[in-house]
């Protein structure tokens, strides 16, 4: 893992990665505020690097909670940087809590970090 926290706003049609700005696992939930990881993957050109965005309990449109967000991405080339994150979008109130971004290549876990998302007015621990 190369970086982790918070991220410019990240365009998924880009080949850039979005600029790091600081390095947290609490992110106040603000509309628009990107957060993730950046990892760095060597010497494993077009394996499946399987990823899994666990959050707190975001809604679908009949109220019941979504799955995890998951998939799969193959490495480009032997030595690719990749991104993984999210954005808070509203209703800001099922987005806060705990969010469980993991990696996972050839079965393993290679990156996982849990992000903290919160109001401004909750205490810092």
């Amino acid at each position: 893992m190369r970086t982790f926290g918070i991220y410019s706003h990240w365009d998924a049609e880009s080949k850039e990665l979005p600029r790091f700005r600081q390095s947290t696992t609490r992110v106040r939930a603000d509309v628009g505020v990107e957060f993730g990881f950046v990892v760095n993957v060597k010497h494993c050109k077009n394996q499946p690097l399987t990823y899994c965005i666990d959050h707190p309990g975001i809604k679908d449109e009949n109220g019941q909670r979504r799955l995890p967000f998951d998939g799969v991405v193959y490495i480009k080339t032997n030595d690719w940087n990749f991104y993984l994150g999210d954005t808070v979008w509203e209703p800001v109130a099922d987005k806060l809590g705990d969010w469980c971004l993991t990696l996972h290549l050839d079965g393993a876990i290679v990156a996982e970090k849990t992000f903290c998302l919160h109001l401004d007015d909750e205490v810092s621990s």
